[in-house]
């Protein structure tokens, strides 16, 4: 056994260990909460409806509709931690803003809101995410979002936070190729 873990190196203990994360991905209670306990990731504060609690009344999603307010938002984006931030908005309802693809983004942003609710929310505390790095990349997004205000971070650290940037792409931009 141990020679036959010598020949295979870290991927005899990485691919198990990934195999596990992404199967523990779906396993979730009632609350949304994950079933296991908390990485060594820092958690962020969650986003909550008007009662504080996630698909509430006041939080779109959950099959409530998501025009309920007004939408203008700024986006900030760092390529890198030393390169230089590069600025746009959106703003819905009417369309407008300095983002090329203004309708594509508020279309897109409805969509997820009525899939899965908040497309800002943060990874739920104790989601086990894989450790895939998708690179330097940090977003913040500030405003308001049908009336809801929005101050949410974006990075590409992980799986969680990949998929996060992902849903999102049409509002951040792709994922850079190369990383």
């Amino acid at each position: 056994m141990r020679q036959s873990l010598s020949i295979l190196g870290r991927a005899a203990v990485v691919v198990p260990g990934v195999a596990m994360a992404v199967a523990l991905t779906g396993c979730k209670d009632g609350q949304g909460a994950a079933k296991v306990q908390p990485s060594d990731q820092p958690s962020q504060p969650s986003q909550t409806g008007a009662s504080g609690a996630p698909g509430s009344p006041g939080a779109p999603g959950a099959g409530q509709p998501t025009s309920n307010g007004k939408t203008n938002l700024t986006v900030t984006m760092r390529a890198s931690e030393k390169a230089k931030a590069s600025t746009w908005t959106l703003t819905c309802d009417p369309v407008s803003g300095t983002l090329a693809h203004a309708k594509d983004a508020c279309a897109a942003l409805d969509k997820i809101a009525a899939a899965k609710g908040d497309p800002f929310a943060p990874t739920p505390e104790g989601q086990m995410c894989t450790q895939i790095y998708g690179g330097p990349q940090v977003a913040t997004v500030k405003g308001t979002w049908n009336g809801k205000k929005i101050d949410a971070t974006f990075n590409r650290k992980n799986g969680c936070e990949l998929k996060r940037w992902n849903d999102l792409s049409v509002l951040l931009g792709p994922a850079p190729s190369g990383h």
